[in-house]
């Protein structure tokens, strides 16, 4: 199997080094820029298998270069993982709402990146499940087709929007999505919800999961993800 390559976007030389070093030691193909414009440059003539992209940059910003990544055909299904310092939650959820993956906060520890790079692109790797396909993780299985869901076997009655809510964390284990990505994959685009009904949803759900219901996480200041 080839090298995957990693573009690292890092103003910062000695940060710049560390991912360098870790990420060529475990395999990977890297690719390092100190700028947006450079990393736009690269991605005219590279083809990476992922970014990582520090949101406080001179000149062009992570933000903005995650906006063009998402905006052109050509990049916008390559996964971002965002690198920011902390204090930046504010960023982080639009960072997740232009379309970036996962995000990890300065420092951090070379395991931790590991781990955060080897999820992003499994994930990548494997095929969008089948919206109407039976779905089965950890102890649930959730059946779209006949609305049920099932824990150790044992049907729990789900209101339509608590079903629909399961199931659209469900089908991404490990993936964060901020209230506002959740309320558009459940009720669709434009729809009169406010945040906090979010979190009254996801309570009313976590209670009728029992035991299972620790399998919704809340990631804090950013949003919710179902536990890989």
């Amino acid at each position: 199997m080839p090298k995957e390559t990693v573009l690292a976007v890092e103003d910062e030389e000695d940060i710049l080094e560390l991912l360098r070093y870790n990420l060529t030691k475990e395999g990977y193909h890297f690719i390092g820029v100190t700028s947006g414009e450079e990393a736009l440059r690269r991605l005219r003539t590279e083809t990476p298998n992922l970014v990582l992209l520090d949101l406080m940059l001179p000149g062009m910003d992570g933000l903005e270069i995650c906006r063009r990544l998402k905006q052109d055909p050509k990049t916008q299904n390559l996964p971002v993982i965002m690198v920011t310092a902390k204090g930046e939650e504010a960023d982080v959820v639009a960072g997740l709402e232009l379309g970036a993956d996962d995000y990890i906060t300065k420092p951090f520890s070379p395991r931790v990146l590991l781990a955060r790079v080897r999820a992003v692109l499994r994930r990548r790797r494997q095929a969008p499940p089948d919206e109407a396909a039976p779905l089965q993780i950890h102890e649930l299985v959730i059946h779209p087709g006949r609305h049920e869901v099932l824990v150790h076997g044992q049907p729990v009655e789900l209101t339509v929007t608590e079903f629909r809510l399961l199931h659209f964390l469900a089908r991404r284990p490990g993936w964060v999505f901020t209230r506002s990505q959740i309320v558009s994959g459940v009720h669709g685009d434009d729809y009169p919800v406010s945040d906090r009904s979010v979190d009254v949803q996801i309570v009313g759900l976590r209670k009728k999961l029992g035991e299972a219901g620790k399998y919704v996480e809340t990631v804090r200041g950013v949003g919710y993800r179902f536990r890989e």
